[in-house]
């Protein structure tokens, strides 16, 4: 089941160039896990220090792994020392009942035809 991850980040003024560079180690670092499809990255227009990364997986279970991974987690510590606050994960799936039934969400979304 597809998954697509949003990842929120807010860039610390005066560590854009930094940040983006160790952004693009990650993603590059990414492109080799199994199950990641691809990639982007949304700088806000209103507020170019917030930064939208949405990357999309094979499955929740590959991304859970490379979230956990040691070399991942070291790069998003360091990504973090960049930023004003915590990045905020939110993995999504496509909204089919298959798929609602599968990851075993609460009946109500599981009724609800899309």
């Amino acid at each position: 089941m597809i998954v697509k991850v949003i990842i929120q980040r807010e860039v610390t003024p005066g560590k854009e160039q930094d940040f983006f560079d160790l952004l693009r180690q990650l993603r590059f670092n990414a492109l080799q896990q199994p199950g990641y499809i691809s990639g982007e990255t949304l700088i806000c227009a209103d507020d170019t220090r917030k930064v939208l990364i949405i990357s999309k997986w094979s499955s929740i279970e590959e991304w859970k792994d490379w979230k956990a991974d040691n070399r991942r987690e070291k790069m998003d510590q360091a990504l973090t020392k960049l930023q004003k606050s915590p990045a905020v994960y939110e993995p999504y799936v496509f909204s089919k009942f298959k798929a609602a039934a599968a990851l075993e969400f609460p009946p109500p979304l599981q009724k609800i035809k899309l």
